[in-house]
């Protein structure tokens, strides 16, 4: 017999994902303006980094492109000067990134795409701005590349987000917010940043002389 009651609708769940992108050498000038786009696309820029990459290095980068005829200019020009190597978050970060830059042509990309990146501010397949993972297994071996130390492991979501909620996060942030209804600061999103920084129980111990500063 039918109840009339709907079965119950599951949380919906976001998976943050993670991407490689790079601001290639004839864009680097430019990259204050992508920047802005970059965030007003939604994205979180967790690391960003200079660099001017070694032919060598790029070869590297670029291992999957060798033997093909364009691959020793793309190194070339790649060297030419400094990048700007970023890891970007949000919801389905790799196929967002991908779709801001826009085709790898930008001669093209400008009859077909002339709002996206590779349109506005590169001039052809190889000086064209941007680049960007194509997967998540590139990503990972992209950023690694780029940014050694990093760690790159999931998201916990469900059971598993809210136990890591429970764990480390929700006492101080609960303390934190107590303290600012009491004290309404005139900038309560700055006065509760500063807050849990200076009240971060995980904020190691820096010892000089052997003595806990």
């Amino acid at each position: 017999m039918d109840s009339g009651l709907s079965p119950p609708m599951p949380n919906p769940r976001v998976y943050v994902e993670r991407t490689f992108a790079m601001i290639k050498p004839d864009a680097v000038h430019k990259f204050d303006e992508i920047e802005d786009i970059i965030l007003q696309a939604g994205f979180c820029i967790l690391q960003k980094r200079q660099v001017q990459l070694s032919p060598e290095q790029c070869s590297d980068f670029y291992a999957e492109q060798y033997g093909k005829l364009f691959f020793p200019t793309l190194t070339a020009f790649m060297s030419s000067g400094p990048i700007i190597a970023l890891v970007l978050a949000r919801e389905q970060a790799i196929a967002v990134w991908k779709v801001l830059m826009g085709p790898v042509n930008s001669l093209k990309a400008r009859e077909t795409h002339p709002d996206c990146l590779r349109a506005r501010y590169g001039t052809s397949d190889i000086r064209n701005a941007v680049h960007g993972s194509d997967s998540f297994s590139a990503a990972e071996r992209e950023i690694k590349f780029m940014f050694p130390n990093s760690i790159i492991e999931p998201i916990p979501m469900g059971v598993a987000g809210r136990d890591y909620l429970s764990r480390y996060v929700n006492s101080a942030l609960l303390t934190g917010l107590t303290e600012l209804c009491k004290r309404k600061p005139a900038d309560p999103f700055t006065w509760l940043a500063d807050w849990l920084m200076n009240n971060n129980l995980n904020k190691p111990k820096i010892s000089i002389g052997g003595t806990p500063a």
